[in-house]
């Protein structure tokens, strides 16, 4: 069921490897899950022996899942233990490096495994901006970074245009997993192979030229930048990447000693070809266990001379008197956590941002941090998204549930519980922090987000 001109345009390409290639669709597809490094330790985790795993080679977190088991339903995946990702994406966000204190873009972020993986390497340090210019995407994309349990991350729904206006030279490190057209899908997707044309594919590239120009404008000189795809196609891959450096002059392809199994890209397939097309990277499905994938690393020479600020300045934090309510809360209730940063209201929400944390004036943001709580009258309602970014040690009163427990809970079901607590409760299971209860007697009322209920 593979489309005819696609199948023509690989056979020239791959040659002797066409028929390994063309066998591969017809192998199961291989599953993968990251370990969430913000909530747990990877060897603390495989202790837990939750399913059978083989090590993804290329990242130290990642995991093939072996066997019928679907995490995707366990408690474990509602509180962000880990993030259900096919293992050949995991490899571009591997390789931009984000290091903690860094200033970093991802710029068509949704549904959010780049963006989390980002964070993880991040350890909760820096500013990360997660940008997708869908607001239906946007919307779970910012559901997976509260999943997560991170603190550090701003969801925005704009343009790459306008997000370049404010933040020209200000990143360090920018990921650009861009739209395409989806031919390392087929195996999974049926809608990609259906929608598939050549007619889309030279509109994904020149909707990628667009989008890598405004990514240039916010990387500061001596930057680095990740750009990546899940397509075959040249025009999108080595196509792209080299009319990219013929624009820019002052980039360049970082060698990269690539992972056994990756392939080099491919200056033959393209016309015109950028020097150093080999240290970029293909993820064929024949030569590994993983779907189809591109990337390549693009360094901007230059140091210094980049915005500390952005383009409106620094966003201001409120007084600590004006969350008050908040100070309440955390006094009666929590035991730790790094509370400091930038306090944000929007409407009646209170949120955290970041310190030294840009303005977000005139952008459409999604999330400017971690969402703490919402203020009610005379009193402070935390949010699930502080839940989950909570550990059992950060809390005065914890419950630990039972796994066939949390499964009533995230489906909205009353607790019976034997504790001596009373009011908020952060309810866990196996040590992760699940949401929120509140305890009056053994009774302890749901407070798991009913959008989020199984």
């Amino acid at each position: 069921m593979l489309p005819e001109q696609f199948l023509k345009r690989m056979e020239k390409l791959l040659g002797d490897e066409y028929p390994a290639f063309l066998d591969s669709f017809s192998e199961e597809c291989s599953r993968g899950l990251r370990v969430n490094t913000i909530k747990t330790e990877v060897e603390d985790f495989l202790k837990g022996g939750y399913f059978p795993l083989a090590r993804v080679p290329w990242t130290e977190n990642g995991f093939y899942i072996e066997g019928p088991d679907r995490p995707g339903k366990s408690p474990l995946h509602a509180a962000g233990v880990y993030y259900i990702q096919e293992p050949s994406a995991m490899a571009p966000a591997v390789f931009l490096e984000a290091r903690r204190g860094d200033r970093v873009l991802d710029l068509c972020a949704a549904p959010g495994g780049k963006t989390t993986q980002l964070a993880a390497s991040m350890r909760g340090g820096g500013i990360l901006i997660s940008n997708e210019i869908h607001p239906a995407r946007a919307q779970i994309l910012s559901e997976n970074v509260e999943r997560m349990g991170l603190r550090n991350v701003i969801v925005t729904n704009e343009t790459p245009e306008r997000l370049a206006t404010v933040f020209t030279g200000y990143f360090d490190k920018i990921l650009v997993d861009a739209p395409c057209s989806g031919e390392g899908m087929f195996r999974r997707s049926e809608e990609a192979r259906t929608e598939w044309s050549q007619e889309n594919v030279l509109l994904c590239a020149e909707r990628q030229d667009a989008i890598l120009d405004c990514a240039a404008r916010m990387l500061r000189p001596g930057g680095r930048l990740v750009y990546s795809t899940c397509t075959f196609a040249p025009e999108e891959d080595e196509g792209t990447v080299s009319r990219f450096l013929e624009r820019h002059s002052d980039f360049i392809i970082r060698q990269l000693e690539l992972p056994e199994g990756f392939w080099g890209g491919q200056k033959e397939w393209i016309a015109n070809p950028a020097a150093g097309l080999e240290y970029t990277a293909r993820l064929m499905p024949h030569r590994l266990k993983g779907e189809g994938h591109y990337f390549a690393v693009l360094e901007r020479a230059g140091e210094g001379g980049f915005s500390v600020r952005g383009k409106n300045g620094m966003e201001k934090s409120m007084q600590e008197q004006e969350y008050s309510l908040f100070s309440e809360f955390k006094e009666q209730y929590l035991s730790g956590g790094d509370f400091t940063g930038t306090y944000l209201r929007y409407g009646e929400q209170l949120y955290l941002g970041m310190c030294e944390m840009p303005s977000l004036k005139g952008l459409k943001v999604l999330r400017p941090g971690l969402h703490l709580g919402t203020f009610k009258k005379n009193r402070f309602e935390p949010s699930h998204a502080l839940a989950l970014a909570l550990k059992p040690e950060e809390v005065k009163q914890a419950v630990e549930v039972s796994f066939s427990e949390a499964e009533q809970y995230t489906g909205g079901m009353t607790i019976t519980v034997n504790t001596q607590a009373k009011g908020w409760c952060l309810v866990c299971v196996d040590g992760y922090s699940l949401g929120w209860g509140k305890v009056t007697g053994n009774m302890m009322k749901n407070h798991y987000p009913k959008g989020l209920r199984v």
